[in-house]
């Protein structure tokens, strides 16, 4: 049976005060409206419809092709906003799962418990619900004597005893999918606010004898829809701790999880350690037996399998294996490793290739530069790759030797095996196993600092 899904993204989101519209907002560095989608993929949802309004061009540039789309000019309510699907859906057959665009918590394992549910009791519509300690605000859930869902009544309309029920309607259902877009057309906004509300599809269909489920999920939390930064913040620290604990779970040792900071797509080999104040982001991907941190930031890179990042912040940079990166390092886009490189303290690295087994110790910039396998470069060399318009790449081939405090003035090749002094300034190419200098003659003048200390003083 043929499963689609409408996700309704279409509200403003002003209680968000932000320019940004509401399903966009991320979550462990993925737009909320962006973890449904993955969710109905993992469901294999064969048809999704995003029902768009406020922002539909920007949340459509986001998502891109991977759903369907249909727009609701006006927001007159969810029942409203689910009809402007049926140009796409009314003539399907099979089940129709309706989610919330801003409910990045929500599971496929759940998702899949409820379908299941639906199947067996052959319902034509099942609600997900959930069990809350304090339901204030949350319409509850009327079941009969049989134990289906004979109505939903709002907070603001429950009698005492109503108010009781702590089993909640999450706003997730499966319809049966033409029997849904029937009942649609049946329902009014004869109400105080003038608006098309999906929950009367549930009286509509049982006055017409059909059966109404409930299934109810295990997790309340994953039915959290995000309406302000404070929810925002409480859904990233439920996802946050969920990711950390799968990490974990599968060989990850995280030292401190309430201080690590890992997205939804970071991929982790086991018996790699994450130290405190760590934050992976992006489609980072991290060999087995790393170690990771203190205080590292890593973004969209490739980390080869036991390599240590200790202190340092990579930016869609690669490694390969038993690399050694930090203290106080900065990779930057285009950076690529070879295995056992060491890059040390106050190292910037961009757009550059380094070879297997080289070193670049400490402060040092290298930019726009292909460095060969074996290469030193020493404390505080610059490749001067940008002369004010365009950018120019420096080469130093297999062996070569950089000495300290010498600046390479792109574009410039250093053959193989070649030495360039230290505190030299190389203009020109430097031949295979050459020596370079080029440096003024130093000269000294006996005792004349106190003569110039006095002229600096202004006493002479």
């Amino acid at each position: 049976m043929q499963l689609n899904a409408v996700v309704l993204a279409a509200g403003q989101g002003k209680r968000m005060k932000s320019k940004l519209f509401k399903v966009l907002h991320p979550v462990c560095g993925k737009p909320m409206v962006q973890h449904v989608i993955d969710m109905l993929e993992a469901v294999q949802a064969a048809r999704k419809v995003v029902v768009v309004g406020h922002g539909a061009d920007s949340v459509k540039e986001t998502v891109g092709s991977r759903v369907e789309y249909a727009l609701q000019d006006q927001q007159l309510g969810t029942a409203h906003a689910l009809m402007q699907a049926a140009p796409l859906l009314e003539d399907e057959e099979g089940l129709t799962l309706v989610v919330y665009g801003d409910t990045p918590l929500l599971s496929a394992d759940t998702i899949e418990l409820m379908l299941d549910a639906h199947r067996k009791q052959a319902a034509a519509v099942t609600l997900l619900t959930a069990i809350m300690p304090n339901p204030a605000g949350y319409g509850r859930i009327i079941r009969g004597e049989a134990g289906g869902v004979e109505s939903i009544v709002e907070d603001k309309d429950c009698t005492p005893e109503q108010r009781a029920i702590t089993e909640i309607n999450t706003g997730t259902y499966c319809f049966d999918n033409r029997k849904l877009f029937a009942a649609l057309r049946q329902v009014t906004n004869d109400n105080a606010q003038g608006e098309y509300y999906l929950t009367d599809v549930i009286g509509i269909m049982r006055k017409a004898g059909e059966r109404a489920a409930g299934f109810v999920m295990s997790d309340h939390t994953e039915s959290t829809g995000v309406n302000d930064r404070v929810a925002l913040a409480e859904v990233e620290a439920i996802m946050r701790r969920r990711i950390n604990h799968k990490h974990m779970m599968a060989g990850v040792t995280l030292i401190d999880p309430e201080s690590t900071y890992i997205e939804a797509d970071v991929r982790i080999g086991s018996d790699t350690v994450i130290e405190p104040g760590s934050v992976l982001r992006g489609q980072t991907v991290i060999g087995e037996d790393c170690l990771i941190g203190p205080q590292t930031e890593i973004t969209d890179s490739i980390i080869g399998a036991g390599s240590t990042i200790r202190r340092a912040v990579l930016l869609e940079a690669e490694t390969g294996m038993k690399v050694n990166v930090g203290p106080f390092a900065y990779l930057r886009p285009g950076t690529k490793l070879g295995d056992g490189v060491k890059v040390g303290d106050f190292v910037e690295i961009k757009n550059a290739v380094i070879g297997v087994g080289s070193k670049i110790p400490h402060l040092s910039y290298v930019g726009d530069a292909t460095v060969g396998s074996h290469v030193n470069i020493g404390c505080g060399v610059i490749t001067a790759n940008y002369d004010g318009i365009h950018k120019h790449r420096t080469e130093i081939e297999d062996d070569a030797f950089i000495g300290s405090n010498s600046n390479l003035i792109a574009p410039v090749r250093v053959g193989k095996g070649a030495y360039v002094v230290a505190g030299t300034t190389i203009t020109h190419n430097v031949n295979e196993g050459d020596v370079a200098i080029a440096r003024v003659k130093q000269t000294n003048k006996p005792g004349y600092a106190d003569v110039l200390r006095a002229r600096i003083r202004g006493t002479t």
